[in-house]
């Protein structure tokens, strides 16, 4: 059995070090942190939390936000969310049948907001969404989507380590 534990009859696992995050940004701008914590809440309002955790973590994989990840991952496993489906929703095109139409039609928009490689979100993207979202709803998504892509860039510029977060912890 490999374990981390230094005692002399364990076999020890050397871990890589933590980086420590380049800035405390929230320490630093508080008033903007306060202002996305309520944009954030604003932005969640209407929408399905399992759902809302999906395209959360999605944008997260995209923007390579290990902090977000963390937190989304062990957010959406705690309310209910499996494994199985948080672990394909990186190859969610692959996996589509662990979805609903209305989670990929999300997903899909979730990518399309996030990677503007094309310099804007294609209509068939858009279209399929708002199929499956009533206007206000896809408001909702459209602003959660948009939020998480602000969180992601706060925590890869600044470099917030993941590991630490708990459920719950940020509500």
């Amino acid at each position: 059995m490999t374990t981390i534990d230094s005692t002399p009859d364990a076999t020890t696992v050397r871990y890589a070090a933590e980086r420590p995050a380049r800035l405390n940004w929230a320490e630093h701008a508080p008033e903007v942190y306060k202002a996305m914590v309520r944009v954030d809440a604003a932005a969640r309002k209407g929408l399905e939390p399992g759902l809302y955790e999906l395209v959360k973590i999605r944008a997260s994989q995209l923007n390579h936000c290990a902090f977000c990840l963390d937190m989304h991952t062990k957010d959406a496993l705690a309310a209910g969310e499996s494994v199985e489906r948080i672990i394909q929703l990186d190859a969610w095109e692959e996996s589509a049948h662990f979805y609903t139409e209305k989670e990929l039609a999300a997903i899909e928009l979730t990518e399309a907001v996030t990677v503007l490689t094309e310099g804007f979100v294609p209509d068939e993207v858009y279209d399929r969404a708002a199929a499956h979202f009533e206007e206000a709803e896809l408001a909702q998504l459209i602003s959660a989507i948009a939020v998480i892509n602000a969180w992601n860039r706060f925590g890869v510029t600044c470099r917030m380590a993941p590991g630490h977060y708990r459920p719950g912890q940020r509500s």
